[in-house]
């Protein structure tokens, strides 16, 4: 990964027009705004076409890239969030005869063959998540699964953002703990 300071340099020239910039800025950024995106939509196929709509964004709105607002990162990745949660929102509105996925019903628990095929590994992770405090299970899980921001998760638990990146650093050192991995 590219430094902060890399990604505003790459930023910069992409608003002038530079294609080379614009890859290397693809290249160093695309797993991380595809994870953002997947994370939110959970379909592969509509994730990769929502990455392509959004570095179509980026492209054209780079010259609005104010690094004194926000890092290069984070301001791409709320252009991949905002744009997933768009495709969320209009998906709500499909029939479920134009989205067979919408037939399958989710149960609040894995059926008995999915839960026999669960890997020990997610076992012992799913454990040690279970050993942290409800408030930090669930800010783990709104972080790392859901895909909430810093800023999202101070508002939804009223606390400051530098408080929120305390109570993650110590959950995931716990969990690694817990884990053995610490």
């Amino acid at each position: 990964m590219l430094t902060p300071a890399e990604l505003v340099w790459l930023i910069a020239a992409v608003a002038k027009g530079d294609e080379a910039a614009f890859e290397r800025l693809y290249t160093a950024t695309r797993a991380k705004l595809f994870g953002v995106v997947l994370r939110i939509l959970r379909r592969q196929d509509l994730a990769e076409e929502v990455i392509q709509e959004v570095y179509v964004k980026i492209w054209n709105s780079a010259g609005q890239f104010n690094p004194g607002v926000a890092s290069p990162i984070t301001w791409m990745a709320s252009i991949a969030r905002n744009r997933a949660i768009d495709v969320v929102r209009k998906k709500g509105e499909v029939s479920i005869e134009e989205e067979p996925a919408a037939m399958d019903v989710a149960a609040d628990t894995p059926d008995p063959l999915a839960r026999r095929e669960m890997t020990e590994e997610l076992r012992r992770l799913l454990e040690c998540v279970g050993q942290l405090e409800p408030e930090r299970q669930k800010l783990v899980l709104l972080a790392y699964y859901n895909g909430w921001s810093r800023e999202q998760l101070a508002a939804k638990f009223q606390t400051p953002v530098n408080t929120v990146k305390t109570w993650l650093r110590r959950s995931m050192l716990d969990i690694r703990a817990c884990l053995g991995l610490a």
